[in-house]
């Protein structure tokens, strides 16, 4: 049951983060991104927030910046949105599965090129 628990609460934690950052925040370092996912431990005390950012290595770092800056405010939020007796501690992430995707579907590609020819 109580891993039943943690996912919904990652889920709703993933959702409302999502809301948040893209209406309530207006730092101008965070770029366009998108909360790919939300992994809480089991006694939700911690929630890695992976994030992907579209943009060069300088805007991911600016946005992951003004996110850490940003951390109360997203946690006072969260626990006005979310009832849970403590917030989990967010920690971001970039998520790097999508750009290794595309990195596998671009050689693959190049793969299948060679081989018609």
């Amino acid at each position: 049951m109580a891993k039943i628990r943690v996912g919904r609460v990652g889920e709703q934690i993933k959702k409302e983060l999502s809301q948040l950052i893209q209406s309530e925040l207006k730092d101008p370092r965070i770029g366009f991104l998108t909360v790919t996912g939300v992994d809480v431990t089991n006694d939700l005390s911690q929630a890695k927030v992976y994030l992907s950012v579209l943009g060069d290595e300088e805007q991911k770092e600016n946005s992951l910046k003004a996110l850490e800056k940003a951390n109360g405010f997203l946690r006072s939020e969260l626990g006005k949105r979310i009832r849970l007796r403590h917030i989990p501690e967010l920690i971001f992430k970039f998520d790097e599965s999508i750009a290794y995707g595309s990195k596998i579907e671009k050689l693959l590609g190049e793969i299948s090129k060679n081989d018609s020819n």
